[in-house]
């Protein structure tokens, strides 16, 4: 079955990521037709680029490399920072390469505009990657989808928004299936 990691990006204390994520999680839990798991960058602390690529001494670049390369497509949880993603997620993303390589990869952001600055930027990371980044995303205002900026309470559209991302990333992780078959992922 196809496993989809939801990637919680975002590190900060008081962060809204973790509601986020577990609503995401809860509604990809109704489907039948792959399995879901939260990735949650705290349980992964990495520090700023200290291996050369594809290169793993450190036990931290190896677990997270399993970690990464155990999924067939991913859902990233991404609030938006001063018009760009967290730090933390763009450092996790860049201490690998093959790992990511033929994934479909779908987007859930939040923020003053809903994050969308922030998708933006990770979807050029994400091409450059090599990954299969889905048209529809979830984007969740501060403002309108979270009761006092705090409490997440999204919408009718936010949930088939969601239901639409999941849909694509399931189908697009089934897809390259075959091309991941012929790409060795070099876990050293």
């Amino acid at each position: 079955m196809i496993r989809i990691g939801i990637v919680l990006g975002s590190t900060r204390p008081g962060r809204r990521g973790e509601q986020v994520a577990r609503w995401v999680e809860q509604r990809a839990r109704l489907r039948a037709d792959a399995e879901f798991e939260v990735v949650d960058l705290l349980a992964h602390p990495l520090p700023h680029l200290d291996e050369l690529p594809g290169e793993y001494e450190h036990p931290h670049t190896r677990s997270w490399a399993e970690t990464i390369a155990s999924f067939d497509g991913f859902v990233v949880v991404t609030p938006e920072y001063n018009h760009s993603a967290p730090g933390v997620l763009m450092n996790a993303i860049d201490f690998l390469r093959a790992e990511w390589r033929d994934k479909a990869v779908g987007f859930v952001s939040y923020g003053g505009v809903g994050g969308a600055r922030a998708v933006e930027q990770l979807r050029l990371m994400c091409g450059a990657l090599e990954m299969a980044d889905v048209s529809s995303q979830v984007t969740l205002s501060l403002v309108t989808e979270f009761e006092n900026f705090a409490v997440l309470a999204p919408g009718e559209q936010q949930i088939a928004a969601l239901d639409r991302t999941l849909d694509q990333v399931v189908a697009w992780s089934t897809s390259l299936l075959p091309l991941r078959a012929g790409s060795p992922v070099a876990v050293a």
